[in-house]
This record gives structure tokens, sequence and C-alpha cells, in this order.
């Protein structure tokens, strides 16, 4: 049967347009028409479009209770933040929830956001949200190496997607940003403005970010002819008063850093007042590189040289993935690795003569 066909008229108005309608009028069987309407890896790519174009125009709208005691899916994606993460105020979150409910609700899906105070409560909320069939999967961000959250839903069969990596990759679907490249083509960079001491101040201590982007640093210096020298790696930092004494002691070196890169913005900004204190001119007479992309580094002087990463398109990506997992799609062919965006800005430049 043609597309055409589609183009008929709708069953009586005022008459719910049941699933047995959308069958008819395509002459496909019910169980064909449901499970292209679900997404079913075994239906055609082209039966499935076929069927939710013959959907929209019909005016077919699933009964979600119906639907979920049937297919055993509540057609909803779960999320879970944890109040006490260092950036979790951030307005990142808004861009991230809007890419991710966008992209559900494309696929007639829905959003189940919870807040929790803990790894434990992270994990009774989850177990909670699963049982309830309140989430069908879930997306974890900010990744650490050992994530409880992996081991709790890996174990339990369900569903999830990270927006990040972890050390066992096994069983995991992830989408992530290659912030260790970027690393090391910040160290790049540096070196080829002359820069031979150049510091490093690590993020949060048991996140896969912080090892990836320690290891993009070395990668950097390597690529670039340089030694390591663990006296250049500062204590971690995401914040700026951190941010700052991390400053403090690079520049304080009887051999000083002439260049800083950071892994986190928030905690770059507290170089420019360790910059202050010390009379050094940022840009000029000290370079400072960071990664994140937050609004903050567009509206200091001067503007902060980083790596930005579009968090709407990433909150996108990882819903269209997680629905694709919990359809059936393989982990591995779950798994996307996508370059930040460097922002070329005023706060590092040649090394002083």
């Amino acid at each position: 049967m043609q597309d055409s066909a589609i183009a008929q008229p709708r069953p009586t108005s005022g008459k719910r347009v049941t699933i047995s309608d959308l069958a008819r009028h395509l002459d496909l069987t019910k169980g064909t028409v449901s499970r292209a309407l679900n997404g079913y890896s075994d239906i055609s790519e082209a039966t499935c479009l076929r069927v939710r174009k013959a959907a929209d125009k019909l005016g077919y709208r699933p009964l979600s209770q119906a639907q979920a005691i049937r297919t055993g899916r509540s057609r909803s994606i779960g999320l879970v933040l944890e109040v006490t993460e260092h950036d979790a105020h951030r307005p990142f979150v808004a861009e991230f929830l809007a890419g991710l409910s966008e992209a559900a609700s494309r696929e007639d899906w829905t959003m189940t956001v919870a807040t929790a105070a803990s790894d434990d409560d992270t994990l009774r909320l989850m177990q909670k949200l699963a049982d309830e069939r309140k989430a069908d999967g879930f997306i974890l961000p900010r990744t650490k190496l050992r994530d409880p959250r992996v081991a709790y839903l890996r174990s339990h069969g369900i569903p999830f997607i990270l927006y990040g990596r972890t050390e066992d990759p096994t069983g995991c679907a992830w989408f992530d940003i290659a912030s260790e490249d970027a690393m090391a083509e910040a160290v790049q960079r540096l070196a080829a403005l002359g820069h031979r001491r150049i510091g490093f101040v690590p993020g949060a201590t048991g996140y896969t970010y912080s090892k990836l982007r320690l290891e993009g640093y070395r990668a950097g210096l390597a690529a670039a002819g340089l030694d390591f020298d663990p006296g250049l790696v500062a204590d971690p930092a995401v914040g700026a008063a951190a941010g700052e004494a991390a400053a403090h002691g690079l520049v304080s070196l009887d051999r000083p850093a002439t260049a800083i890169l950071y892994s986190v913005d928030r905690a770059a900004l507290g170089a420019y007042e360790a910059a202050r204190q010390r009379g050094l001119h940022i840009g000029r007479d000290l370079s400072i590189m960071s990664y994140d992309g937050i609004p903050e580094g567009d509206l200091i002087e001067p503007k902060l040289t980083t790596w930005a990463v579009d968090t709407r398109k990433a909150g996108a990506r990882l819903a269209e993935m997680l629905i694709h997992l919990i359809r059936g799609a393989a982990v591995e062919d779950c798994r996307e690795l996508v370059p930040a965006s460097f922002q070329e800005r005023g706060s590092h430049g040649a090394l002083p003569e």
C-alpha cells in the first residue's frame, strides 16, 4: 500500500482512534502496527515511518497505562541528579534537561527527574522508579571511575547510558565529549607559543573526566616534546577558591609555571584573583586555558580561553540513544565520542621574552 493512503479521512469525529483502526487503515496486523509504533528492531524503518505518519494523520494516541501493561514500558526516561555535586546548580542543567525532554518528546516519551542527596539515595530512587515502572532506563551524568549506579543497574539488567565513561565499560552504553583530546591540544597550543612550564589543575577526585583530562595533559606534553613534571600538577580544584590556591602554588615554584591548564572553568576563574594579587596580567604574563565553556568565562577580562560543550545537544543525543537501547539495540552500538569546541579568547598568549 502506498503512503498516499495515509491521507484518507479520519474516523468519525469524536471517536478515539484505536490501534485496530490504524491497522485496518494500513492493511497491517495489529501486532505489526504495535511493534512499529514502539520501534522494535524487527520492523523495518520504512514500515515504522509509514505507521507513525498514519498515526499522526489519523490522530491516534495510545493509552499510556494500557500500553505500559501490554509492553512493560512506561515510555519514560529516568534521571536522578545528586544535589551535592559540585556543579549541581549550574546553568548547564537547564540546557541539559531541555535537550533531553525535547528528544524524548519527539518519540512521545516523557522524562522522570528526581534529586538525591547521596549515592545511597540515588540507588534507592532508581530502584523505586524502576519498580514502579516510572522509568524504563536511566541517564547517568558525571560518571565515576567506580560508579555504584553502574554496578547496580548492570546487575539488575536495567537499561542505562552514561554521560561520560567509566573504568569498566562492560555492558555500558555511553555518550561523551573527548575532553582528553582538548587537554592534549591545549598543551600543544601553549607549547607552540613558547611555553615550557605548563601547569595542570585536575578536577574532582574519583571522576572519570578527571583521569581522562590528566591523561590528555600528559599526552599533550609528550606530543610537544616536553617532560612530565609532577610538581606542575596542582591539587584538584572545582571551584574558584581552590583554583586560586592552585595558581598561587604553580607560579611560586622555583621554576614557575608560565601557563596553567585547568580541568574545570570554575576553578580557572580563581586564577584571575591570584594574578591580580601578584600583579600578573593574564594573557601576557600568565596564560590560562580551561574546559567547560561556562557563561562566566565570556564575562571576565580577558575572556577565558576554553573548550565548550553543547550541553543541549548532548542531552538530546543521550535521550535518543537510551530510547534506542531500550528498544533492543546492542550496547556496543550505543557508544559515541564527539569533540569539544575550542573557544579562542584573550586569556592565553605567547611566552614573554
